[in-house]
């Protein structure tokens, strides 16, 4: 049995001005304009402007100055995915979809059926069969429907993509027409960062699977600059498990392209099982951003997740997921191997556990 995607069962609680607001979403007979505007509301109240936090604590025990910790693990269903989840569901509801469907191996599904359960819209998740999460359980309670396929995850990706053209349905699966839309939507965490710092770091550490996380976070530094409003675009950093993610390894090979790796070779873990694929579906911008930006890949060991999130709980109080540090263990490498001058450094935390 593989687990996968290792948060912990939440509540998913959201507050009750939010639930007013879903009744008159999901209220059929009132305008769309008044629809998207509430819907709008909740994704305001519910979604970002996590918080961004000097690590003291970690500065005195890996002597750096200043590090920052973006946690992620303040949206509604306990991840990064809550952005793209609410901002695609806000897109169908615009667009007048009656379904939302995509593959999933288990927090990308929560945030889409919590997002599709407010906005009354009804959602198929499509998970492999060898697949197992406790996650499940909270996507049937948000009324979303599952469906087991053979494969891998690509594999369900790419099948649940077609059945979404078949029978038009809102596809809100990675690597597709909602690319843009995706990386528009975590765009908004360098727009938080900005506006917390006053401009934008020198570093900025990522945990990587599909790249769709890293390449929104760099193309919002990008429009930042562009504009005027920040002195620098940091430059990027990308980290998974050690050779089992094809952009940190494409990278490393020094590709332009982002090559896919053999699937046969991937073994997973539950620790490393949210940041490893054969094939990641934004992989190509997420290159892009890597070099643009002269940033750097990295291997990360399932001893060092398991071992910094054990730390960060010591140090700092925060329960984080193992593989969401990946990031952080990546920044702290390089400044173990050539010491970073004071300034401001800044890692994603994409999940708590």
């Amino acid at each position: 049995m593989n687990i996968r995607d290792g948060v912990k069962t939440a509540e998913n609680k959201v507050s009750s001005e939010t639930r007013k607001l879903s009744e008159f979403v999901i209220d059929r007979s009132k305008s769309i304009t008044d629809r998207l505007e509430s819907f709008e509301d909740i994704l305001n109240l519910e979604v970002g402007d996590t918080a961004l936090n000097r690590a003291k604590a970690l500065e005195r025990e890996f002597n750096i100055r200043q590090l920052y910790i973006k946690y992620e693990g303040d949206n509604p269903t306990g991840t990064q995915k809550d952005r793209i989840a609410f901002a695609q569901v806000y897109d169908a509801l615009r667009r007048d979809f009656d379904v939302v469907s995509l593959a999933t191996c288990g927090n990308y599904g929560v945030a889409v059926a919590l997002a599709a359960n407010l906005a009354g819209i009804h959602c198929k998740i499509y998970i492999p069969e060898s697949y197992h999460t406790e996650r499940v359980e909270e996507m049937r309670s948000l009324r979303a429907e599952i469906i087991r396929l053979p494969g891998s995850y690509e594999d369900v990706v790419s099948r649940s993509s077609a059945l979404a053209v078949e029978n038009e349905w809102y596809d809100a699966n990675p690597g597709g027409a909602n690319t843009p839309l995706q990386i528009t939507a975590y765009a908004q965490i360098a727009y938080e960062i900005f506006e917390d710092l006053g401009d934008a770091p020198k570093y900025c550490a990522v945990p990587v699977s599909n790249g769709t996380l890293l390449a929104g976070i760099y193309r919002g530094f990008v429009s930042l600059y562009k504009r005027g409003k920040t002195s620098r675009i940091p430059k990027m950093i990308a980290a998974s498990s050690s050779h089992k993610n094809p952009i940190v390894q494409s990278f490393k090979k020094g590709l332009d392209y982002c090559r896919d790796l053999n699937p046969e070779k991937i073994r997973e873990t539950k620790f490393n099982e949210p940041l490893i694929n054969w094939h990641s579906f934004d992989g190509e911008e997420a290159l892009y951003a890597l070099r643009e930006s002269g940033g750097a890949a990295f291997n990360i060991s399932d001893r060092k997740l398991k071992d910094m999130a054990s730390l960060l709980h010591k140090k700092e109080g925060f329960r984080i997921l193992p593989a969401s540090t990946a990031g952080l263990i990546a920044l702290l490498e390089i400044h173990e191997t050539e010491p970073m001058e004071p300034d401001r450094y800044v890692a994603i935390l994409t999940a708590k556990n």
